[in-house]
């Protein structure tokens, strides 16, 4: 099959790296997000803190699994040989479903603890699966077609979650019962991206070669390129907090706004989103210059940051609807952060001449990114349990939307600087 898919013109290659790609993560959400459908109402008494929501202890104690997985995997995604990173995903999958079996298994409150070994191995997939795609002349079409899988499969697993509680298996059992259903199939897909073949010669000619990095490797690049990274990396904080806030609390935000009974609302919602982002992140597959590629993402991926702020101000001023303003702050919020997991440092790479990985920036910017979210879980428990769950949310959209603009436009005079200091050391 491997051989066969290096002769595959290349319409027919992107199309079955991308099903195999999309399929896999696709199924591992499966595995992290339908417990964020349920109410899990009730307190929890916490030595020190006090009262608080349980389903808030549930998703810090996943979300601190997670986090801690993209520590490690900025190591051993980096480092990991490719033939291995099949094995990986399903070990780290299989390990996900069996913490799972104890959620339902345990007692309350020793339950949640059961969330956070869940959410330990699950951080490392997306970079064992992006480490297939990565360093080719599609990488842009590919990372698009990953990316999309979790923008989509977010709702859709809430959706199946929501319709298993409807069917009547209790919230303990739900996120069990939906991980069995979808291991079968993350096997399948997971045999299909086994077989992709590495990158071509013609590949590392236009996109740089890929290799695994260590530490003294990872430490040289970050100080190379410090300014700009830093910058990304701290308007990421607030990015992915605010993208884990809009989904672990997407049924309190419906609700909020009216609209959070309709299971299919979770689903429904977000495919526009992964339709429009698909859209854009594909265009850039066809500049061949590295340097306005990597200029061109990030204008574009500012423009995100800024269409959350005006379209939050448009919601408060009656200008538009509750479902365009989360629709629109969404596909905002996507332009801006999808583009960090699949094309960003890839072509950041390429247009330095630098030989490296994209998966070891992905990682530090995915390890305090979540550290972003757990402190803005922190604030709305404990700084304004107060605000309504959609008067925080729309607090937290303009703070984003004026950090990640100011942040994009200082990573784009820093990288073009760079960028063309690169050009004029290359050969002609």
């Amino acid at each position: 099959m491997q051989a066969i898919l290096r002769r595959a013109p290349p319409p027919i290659f992107a199309a079955y790296a991308i099903f195999a790609a999309f399929g896999t993560y696709f199924c591992m959400y499966a595995f992290r997000k339908p417990f964020a459908v349920a109410r899990f109402e009730g307190q929890l008494e916490l030595p020190g803190l006090g009262s608080v929501d349980y389903k808030i202890v549930l998703i810090v104690l996943q979300l601190l699994g997670y986090a801690s997985s993209k520590f490690v995997g900025i190591k051993v995604v980096s480092e990991l040989p490719a033939e291995r990173r099949p094995l990986a995903i399903v070990l780290a999958i299989a390990f996900a479903q069996l913490a799972l079996v104890g959620f339902w298994l345990a007692p309350k409150p020793w339950a949640a603890l059961f969330l956070l070994a869940n959410g330990l191995p699950l951080g490392m997939v997306w970079g064992l699966v992006f480490g297939f795609l990565e360093g080719r002349r599609q990488t842009e079409l590919l990372g698009a077609g990953l990316s999309a899988s979790y923008i989509v499969a977010s709702g859709f697993v809430k959706s199946v979650g929501k319709a298993v509680l409807d069917a009547g298996i209790s919230e303990a059992a739900m996120p069990m019962t939906v991980g069995f259903v979808f291991f079968p199939l993350l096997l399948g897909f997971v045999a299909l991206l086994r077989v992709l073949p590495p990158p071509t010669p013609e590949d590392e000619a236009s996109r740089i070669r890929r290799r695994p990095m260590n530490g003294a490797e990872r430490r040289s690049f970050f100080i190379a390129f410090m300014p700009g990274l830093l910058l990304l990396t701290f308007l990421y904080f607030f990015l992915t907090a605010y993208r884990d806030f809009r989904d672990n609390f997407a049924r309190e935000l419906w609700n909020g706004l009216g609209l959070g009974e309709e299971p299919a609302i979770y689903a429904l919602s977000e495919l526009p989103i992964a339709f429009g982002v698909l859209l854009i992140l594909a265009v850039f597959s066809w500049v061949k210059d590295n340097r306005r590629a990597l200029l061109g993402i990030h204008v574009i991926m500012g423009l995100g940051g800024l269409l959350i702020g005006l379209l939050t101000f448009g919601f408060q001023a009656g200008l538009v609807s509750p479902t365009v303003w989360m629709i629109g702050v969404g596909f905002g919020l996507y332009v801006a952060y999808v583009p960090f997991g699949c094309v960003l440092f890839d072509r950041l790479i390429a247009a330095m001449g630098t030989v490296a990985t994209a998966g070891f920036m992905i990682y530090v910017t995915d390890a305090v990114g979540y550290l972003g979210s757990i402190t803005l879980y922190g604030v709305k428990t404990f700084g304004s349990p107060e605000l309504s769950w959609v008067s925080f949310f729309a607090g937290f959209s303009y703070l984003t939307s004026a950090v990640c603009t100011t942040c994009f436009v200082g990573a784009l005079i820093y990288f073009e600087r760079r960028a063309h200091e690169a050009s004029e050391t290359q050969p002609r």
